[in-house]
């Protein structure tokens, strides 16, 4: 399976950090892999994009030997596949009769789960192929066997392939499954081996190494300029902020009293950092949040973790993930309910794990996800488990935020243009990313679309050495290669966007709002942390990227399910492009101060990233030029609509009917 990425591991805050069938004829369909008959062998209809594109004939260096051991999951399509994703638009979309009509689990288990018949008839097809059914769920039956068995189970033979400079094995050819349970199969994950398998029992790490930012700060934006350094832009630039708190973000955004009291945000993450219950209440003590009432934090831990180390998922390096997004809801929304639902590694397998246990008991009405991977790396097997998963937590009135990326277009770190993934899903909320100016006493002054150039003060200290400097972070976002365009964003984006890679049909475009993601104006989070010295103790730090505005916007839809008086949201998407040019957005642009206006900020940073014993570097943070993405008056390819404004909670509060 391939590792999902979280929005920050492995990085820290001196940068902005990180971690199927087509949508046609108005109707969001299946994200999911087709059975097509002609495709397959006789009598067998095909499950595709099960051979991966890697396993290339150029990689090719043979047959996997017979006796590998091979480990899979055979997800259940369910008794009702399309009626699935039309009942999930039909209450999502405010424009139907069915709108917010939702099913209980029962309900929607009983309408679209798989019947006792199919599990009974795909196991025994399993078995008859001398695969040993280890594992039987309502989503899928999990396999284990040799190489010659699963070739025989799914038609097709194992070879071995070189990807990445190591060896993995996959289906030469696609997948099949016999006509009599093709039904009964939405698709099966696990017949390749990339990256390597879990190893069980392991555990968790200690805290991460300690991140600090440098002085001097300003207060609030550009409340404290340095004239002695260099000007830029026909001004002197501000210091960047120490971090936005909660206060501050809940007046941009338009919280007003509402609090999200009675809602319940979840989020997802790969493990659990082992201190976050004291991190959490201390930070909200020492920044003037809420304190947390009894009861109202809790988590859902796996019985095991998984791929904890450096190499593989850094195990560590996801505990400043759980905590940023917890304090950023409770900052937002003080009185939601939280719920940390842990996967047990980075893997995709755990991460949707953990996502069934939100849906199988319905444990949340808002989930907030701030980790993905490109979408050159997607495949469709993959995609139809997410969007299964995406599709009945919407018949449920659940609705799932995904952070929309931290490199702009991926272009320099992947060599092609592409957005993240699962935030290309036409099922879920992609949360783009903003440069946020919040004045004195909270006043909203401006955004702009994140997209950060650096350029490091020069040695004689009379300019920006390289100005503006290279492309450091950005928001995700652009236009998707696997998806078309579904129903919600028709005539509101632009053509040009949605057939931007030169396809015949539009496409979906990502994101769809946006709240602040760039770290130089980012939030203050407070985590504990092992420093130089050895030392464990608790330490504050400004952070950024998508992992921030992802659970912001939760925290704003949870105080506007509040504001509509709990009735839940559940898919958003709809319902964010129904608002779209009304007050309750902020129209966001690469230039908010005049056209051609450049803006920058100064940084200070400690070189070590701790503390001053290595010194400092001084930097211009330049905003608002985000890879090939820009920002512009409209829909965008950075802020999508827009974020909140003033009026968007209140946009929620039910019109009385006359």
């Amino acid at each position: 399976m391939r590792s999902r990425r979280s929005r920050r591991a492995g990085a820290r805050a001196g940068l902005s950090l990180a971690a199927a069938l087509p949508l046609v004829a108005g109707a969001l369909t299946l994200g999911a892999p087709a059975a097509d008959a002609a495709d397959g062998p006789h009598g067998r209809q095909s499950l595709a994009g099960t051979r991966p594109a890697w396993a290339t004939a150029r990689a090719d260096r043979g047959s996997t030997p017979e006796s590998k051991a091979v480990t899979a999951r055979v997800y259940l399509a369910g008794r009702d596949a399309k009626g699935l994703a039309a009942y999930a638009r039909a209450v999502s979309d405010p424009k139907s009769p069915s709108y917010a009509r939702y099913l209980t689990v029962k309900e929607a288990q009983d309408r679209f789960g798989p019947t006792g018949g199919q599990i009974a008839e795909v196991t025994a097809w399993l078995k008859s192929s001398g695969l040993k059914v280890t594992g039987t769920n309502r989503h899928y039956v999990t396999v284990t066997g040799d190489a010659a068995a699963a070739g025989k189970a799914f038609g097709t033979r194992l070879h071995d392939y070189v990807k990445d400079g190591r060896t993995y094995h996959a289906p030469s050819s696609t997948a099949s499954v016999p006509a009599s349970v093709a039904g009964d199969v939405l698709t099966v994950v696990g017949l390749n081996d990339a990256p390597r398998r879990a190893h069980r029992d392991e555990e968790l790490p200690g805290p991460s190494a300690a991140f600090a930012n440098s002085g001097p700060f300003s207060t609030y934006y550009g409340s404290n300029v340095d004239k002695s350094l260099p000007a830029a832009y026909g001004g002197h630039a501000p210091y960047a902020i120490k971090g936005y708190t909660g206060k501050q973000l809940r007046a941009a955004y338009g919280a007003k009293n509402f609090t999200g009291k009675g809602v319940t945000v979840a989020i997802t993450d790969a493990y659990a950092s082992p201190t976050i219950v004291g991190d959490i209440e201390q930070y909200a003590k020492r920044n003037g949040d809420r304190p947390y009432r009894k009861g109202q934090f809790s988590q859902v831990l796996p019985a095991n973790w998984t791929h904890t180390a450096p190499n593989e998922c850094d195990a560590a390096g996801w505990y400043g993930e759980e905590t940023l997004d917890v304090e950023a809801v409770h900052a937002v929304a003080p009185e939601a309910n939280l719920l940390y639902v842990a996967g047990a590694s980075c893997q995709d397998d755990d991460l949707i794990d953990s996502l069934h246990k939100i849906v199988d008991n319905r444990l949340a009405d808002i989930v907030s996800n701030s980790w993905s991977d490109v979408e050159s790396h997607e495949t469709p097997d993959v995609a139809a488990a997410y969007d299964q998963v995406f599709q009945t937590g919407a018949v449920e009135g659940i609705g799932f935020y995904f952070s929309s990326g931290d490199d702009g277009d991926n272009a320099r770190k992947h060599a092609e243009k592409q957005v993240d993934t699962p935030a290309n899903s036409p099922w879920v909320t992609s949360v783009g990313g903003t440069s946020l100016a919040v004045g004195k006493g909270g006043k909203y002054l401006w955004e702009t679309g994140w997209g950060t150039h650096t350029a490091k003060l020069s040695k004689d200290g009379h300019g920006w050495d390289g100005f503006p400097g290279d492309f450091t972070g950005g928001a995700g976002g652009g236009t998707s290669k696997l998806f078309e365009q579904p129903f919600y964003q028709r005539g509101v984006v632009p053509d040009a966007l949605a057939r931007a890679n030169g396809s015949a049909k539009p496409m979906r475009v990502g994101p769809d709002i946006a709240a602040v993601a760039d770290s130089t104006t980012g939030f203050l989070v407070g985590q504990t942390e092992t420093f130089p010295d050895k030392s464990v103790k608790y330490g504050e730090y400004r952070i950024g990227g998508t992992s921030l505005a992802a659970p912001v916007i939760a925290g704003v839809q949870a105080l506007a399910q509040q504001a509509r008086h709990g009735v839940p949201i559940g898919f958003a998407n709809p319902g964010i492009y129904d608002r779209y040019g009304t007050a309750a957005y902020h129209d966001v642009t690469d230039h908010p101060l005049g056209k051609n206006q450049g803006i920058g900020n100064v940084r200070v940073d400690f070189v070590n990233g701790v503390d001053a014993k290595g010194g400092t570097t001084v930097s211009l943070r330049s905003l608002g030029s985000d890879s090939s993405l820009s920002a512009t008056v409209g829909y965008d390819d950075v802020t999508g609509v827009g974020s909140p404004a003033d009026g968007y909670v209140s946009s929620y509060v039910p019109r009385p009917r006359h």
